[in-house]
């Protein structure tokens, strides 16, 4: 897996979170409610330690696993993390706009309910970003040689979309969050599909699916994998010189239909006609 990718992920799924904590703040400073400021810190502080927690589990278990129940395990993991990050980028996609205003609403009601649903408001608004970047980020290195390239890359990105949030949260910043986040989503559809077929690849290497050894095609002569561009189409989007047959379908079994609906335009919600005014007999 390349810097590039992991630093996406760690971009994208960070911003998320960043975003929710910022308007969060934000909506208790303008409300003169900074009294709860620690509230939302204990909650955020807690989703990390879960987010983090959840990696180290999963890398704890993969490590312990013979090697067909480490395979299925990654398989399991892989197809978790592709069926999270694609209803991710769709509910962004669809929600964006309407985001802050749902968050103040949320928080509204948890500082009427007192100091322990702050806590938990702040917590689970953030632990589902975690746990999803948690996820992806395991399920993208599976495979991937065993450099600090993807956890350089994901802390890079952590770290971007935390400079990102305080700059928007300080006014600095001004950008297209709808336009970010779809051509973010777009990059995160390849990332998936790589994802999805290396799934596929666990689940052919633990024999729960035929055909490792019939290759789709073979371009190892044009594309070498321990080239730049070889290591970059596989770090990217998990594109290997000598794919099996199983693994070239699943990628763009996903692919193409996921692209599809995505760049559909979204449709807008028709204004009802006005009721007629006809008068009762």
């Amino acid at each position: 897996m390349t810097v590039f990718a992991s630093y996406l992920i760690g971009l994208r799924e960070g911003l998320e979170a960043t975003l929710v904590v910022s308007v969060l703040v934000a909506f208790l400073v303008k409300s003169d409610r900074k009294d709860k400021l620690p509230q939302v810190w204990v909650g955020v502080a807690g989703a990390v330690a879960l987010s983090v927690g959840f990696g180290a589990l999963l890398t704890f278990t993969a490590a312990n696993l013979g090697h067909t129940g480490q395979e299925l395990f990654d398989a399991i993991t892989s197809l978790l993390a592709v069926v999270f990050v694609t209803w991710m980028i769709f509910w962004m996609r669809r929600a964006a706009r309407a985001l802050s205003g749902e968050l103040r609403g949320r928080l509204s009601d948890a500082l009427e309910m007192g100091s322990l649903a702050v806590v938990v408001m702040a917590f689970l608004a953030v632990a589902r970003e975690g746990l999803e970047t948690a996820l992806l980020f395991f399920a993208s290195v599976q495979g991937a040689t065993a450099t600090a390239a993807p956890l350089i890359g994901i802390s890079l990105g952590l770290l971007t979309s935390v400079l990102i949030g305080w700059g928007i949260y300080r006014s600095a910043l001004k950008i297209n969050l709808t336009k970010f986040f779809t051509w973010t989503g777009l990059l995160l559809i390849l990332v998936a599909a790589g994802i999805f077929k290396y799934g596929v690849h666990d689940l052919q290497e633990a024999n729960l699916l035929p055909g490792l050894t019939t290759y789709a095609f073979d371009i190892s002569a044009a594309v070498p994998a321990d080239s730049w561009y070889g290591a970059l189409l596989s770090g990217m989007l998990n594109i290997t010189p000598q794919p099996s047959v199983l693994e070239a379908i699943a990628w763009l079994v996903y692919l193409v239909p996921t692209l599809f609906f995505f760049l559909r335009p979204q449709r807008t919600k028709s204004t009802p006609a006005p009721a007629s005014t006809a008068s009762a007999a």
